[in-house]
């Protein structure tokens, strides 16, 4: 029988062979490290909840006519982000942003009010802009969304408030009016609405749109942008026409890994953004991963019918404060809702803003503020 010798290396190499082994082990995960932990490494922050984001500020530095501080509050363990801008003192006009934009998207529109001497408050809502950002798009709720800006409401205190909402800042802004009325004077809505239905009606449409949405499964911008231009070059498009194009938007949102944000605002816009505000637009999401909210956000729509028909009855067919409506000439996107406010507000004051379709804040920006202006003026 042979003999089988164990042969044991000397101290000093056995200590070579332990100092490699950990070597080797250390290089093995600093190359494999998946891509969310790159993430989040680059966004270590203390107050990071898991399964967050934290957009880095460097993205944000020297972006094209934002020139505004940065403010920040925490709520329900969130960082969220919101300008602050002119007197401190007087009585307050909140704008809520809508999808995929964040408060960049008012900054024609503020120096104009700071100037008449108004106090103005931009919050970008989770998921947006400077605000902190759910990895999973199935942390965001329409619900969510609304208690956030509750909130922010409350925590600032605001009272004989403005409001404005443009796209989904009214779904969401309309909802913070009807559940703190007390804390706002007036109403300003452009290109948004707050979709409701009651009952059986409201479970089948929520139902029959998550239906279409899983039939057309994952499609491209370029199919989009086909529905979008049936649907928007027509002078009178059909409702179903219009439906199409709804749900494509949100099967391309929901389905698509990285969001061409840019592209959104300008074809849904009509506009030719600038490089410097194309990258101002981006730079809340360095890649597809920050956009879960922008992703998740239209498929939101319809999960609060019930609740927005409710309020449509309780608050805003008995509303006695002055209500603007100011549409664009040329919005196409919306403008379906845009005859609830004129049959269910009592006396709203309604304007259209000539040559504007979607994106009134950047087409017609200072004109808007102007009008604002003299609406508040006009209605202490």
């Amino acid at each position: 029988m042979k003999s089988i010798y164990l042969i044991i290396p000397n101290q000093k190499i056995w200590s070579k062979m332990i100092k490699n082994i950990i070597y080797f082990f250390i290089i093995l995960i600093i190359f494999t490290t998946d891509s969310k932990t790159q993430i989040a490494r680059d966004n270590i922050d203390s107050d990071l909840l898991p399964g967050v984001l934290r957009t880095s500020d460097e993205r944000f530095e020297k972006l094209e006519d934002y020139p505004f501080k940065p403010n920040y509050m925490i709520i329900d363990g969130l960082r969220i982000h919101y300008l602050d801008e002119g007197p401190k003192d007087a009585d307050p006009i909140i704008l809520f942003h809508g999808e995929p934009a964040w408060s960049y998207l008012f900054r024609k529109m503020i120096p104009v009010l700071t100037d008449a001497g108004h106090r103005v408050i931009v919050p970008d809502m989770v998921g947006f802009g400077k605000s902190d950002k759910f990895i999973s798009k199935y942390d965001y709720s329409y619900k969510h969304h609304i208690d956030m800006m509750k909130e922010l409401v409350i925590q600032l205190d605001l009272r004989e408030a403005t409001h404005f909402g443009q796209d989904w800042g009214g779904l969401v802004g309309l909802r913070v009016v009807a559940e703190l009325p007390d804390r706002f004077a007036r109403v300003v809505v452009s290109n948004t609405g707050m979709l409701a239905r009651a009952g059986f009606s409201g479970w089948l449409f929520k139902n029959i749109v998550k239906l279409v949405v899983w039939w057309h499964g994952p499609i491209t911008f370029e199919e989009l942008k086909l529905a979008r231009d049936k649907a928007l070059k027509s002078n009178n498009p059909s409702p179903l026409v219009g439906a199409i194009m709804f749900s494509k938007w949100i099967a391309y949102s929901y389905y698509s890994e990285d969001m061409d944000i840019v592209g959104i605002i300008e074809n849904f816009g009509g506009l030719s953004l600038s490089e410097g505000e194309k990258k101002a637009y981006e730079a809340p999401y360095p890649s597809g991963e920050y956009k879960a909210g922008p992703h998740v956000w239209p498929y939101l729509i319809p999960t609060q019918l019930s609740e927005n028909e409710k309020y449509w009855v309780d608050v805003y067919e008995n509303w006695e404060k002055p209500f603007l409506v100011a549409f664009g000439e040329n919005e196409r996107i919306t403008i379906g809702m845009k005859d609830d406010f004129l049959e269910r507000i009592p006396n709203p004051t309604v304007i259209t803003l000539k040559g504007a379709s979607h994106f009134v804040q950047e087409e017609v920006g200072p004109e808007l503020a102007k009008i604002i202006d003299d609406f508040i003026k006009n209605n202490p």
